[in-house]
Formats: C-alpha cells, sequence, structure tokens
C-alpha cells in the first residue's frame, strides 16, 4: 500500500518496503499548453552528498551527462525532452546496498533547460510527482504529489533520500527555487 506524503512528510523505506534492495525513483510531470514558442525540457539530476552536506566526488553528480554514479548504486533512465504521456517521466535506480559508505543522503532535484530564455517556469507545470518503488516486487512504496503553484521557480528539489539510525529514508521537500542547475551545483559541490 502507497503512503502518500504531504510537504515535509517522511517514510522509513527499510520499515516500510523491508527486503527492497533497488528502490526506483519515478518522477513526473504534465506541461499545460503555453505561447512561450518553446518546448519543456525538464531535467531530473541526483546529488549525492556526504555527512559535510556535499557531493563525495564528481561522479556522484548524476544528471543528462553523467548517467550513474561513480559507484554504480546510481542510474539514471536519461533525458525525457517532453513529458508526454502518462506515468514516470524519468526514473532513477538506487541500488540500496551498493551505495558508497560515504553518502549520508541523495537529493532529486528538477530543473527546466534555459527556463528564462524560454520564458518558462514551474507554475506552467502540472501533476508533478515523486514516487519510489521496488524494482523487483514493483510496488509503489511511498508517493509525493506537488499541489503548490511554483508561478515564478523554475528548479525544484523534489525530495531527498537519507540514511538514519542504519536504515534509508525519503523526505518529500517540495521546495521550489528561481534557479537553474548551476545554483544547485555551487550549493552541494
Amino acid at each position: 500500500m502507497t503512503i502518500n506524503l504531504t510537504k515535509g512528510e517522511r517514510v522509513s523505506l527499510s520499515k516500510e518496503a523491508p527486503g527492497m534492495v533497488k528502490a526506483v525513483v519515478g518522477l513526473g510531470w504534465d506541461v499545460n499548453q503555453t505561447d512561450t514558442g518553446d518546448q519543456f525540457d525538464l531535467d531530473a539530476s541526483v546529488f549525492m552528498l556526504g555527512e559535510n552536506g556535499k557531493i563525495v566526488g564528481e561522479k556522484y553528480f548524476i544528471f543528462y551527462n553523467n548517467l550513474e554514479s561513480g559507484d554504480g548504486s546510481v542510474k539514471s533512465s536519461g533525458d525525457s525532452r517532453t513529458g508526454e504521456g502518462s506515468g514516470d517521466d524519468e526514473t532513477i535506480t538506487v541500488d540500496l546496498i551498493q551505495v558508497n559508505p560515504a553518502v549520508q543522503e541523495i537529493v532529486f532535484v528538477v530543473t527546466i533547460y534555459q527556463a528564462e530564455t524560454r520564458r518558462q517556469n514551474f507554475g506552467q507545470i502540472r501533476n508533478a510527482f515523486i514516487r519510489i518503488y521496488d524494482e523487483v516486487t514493483q510496488n509503489e512504496v511511498t508517493r509525493y504529489d506537488l499541489d503548490e503553484d511554483f508561478s515564478r521557480e523554475t528548479a525544484l528539489e523534489m525530495g531527498r533520500l537519507y540514511r538514519k539510525d542504519g536504515e534509508w529514508r525519503f523526505q518529500a521537500v517540495g521546495q521550489g527555487y528561481n534557479s537553474g542547475l548551476d545554483s544547485f551545483l555551487e550549493q552541494y559541490a
């Protein structure tokens, strides 16, 4: 049974899905009809952080030009340039057992490619969500549907996987930013 989260809520994956080894993080969205003249290109990125809140190495930043973490534990399905269709638009697989022990937190963000140039923001996006399911059983463990109006924001931190007391937990974040991928790089690099 899926646990639906609201902004800020947390869930223990270790308790809700005992035995889950590979978690799949699905991210999805739909684009409203707009008059910007350009298609939307949303990009999912992952930052694997150590105790100091910084990425543990350059191969621990996963995005459209680096689809796999340095330890092979996190793999992106790649960039969906349109977000068309129902279901997940982009997926990231996390092998929870293989994650480098130095990694304490895995942050999932979505940014709009060339948002300022294209005059685009998350107010023009609807039905945005992040969900986690077990790769083996396909059972959805948790889901967070973003229901806020991010009318000026061009980047979103969707959620975080993190270690606490020897188990993996997930937090629904839903924090919007009026910036791009560079601002996350400055924060986490």
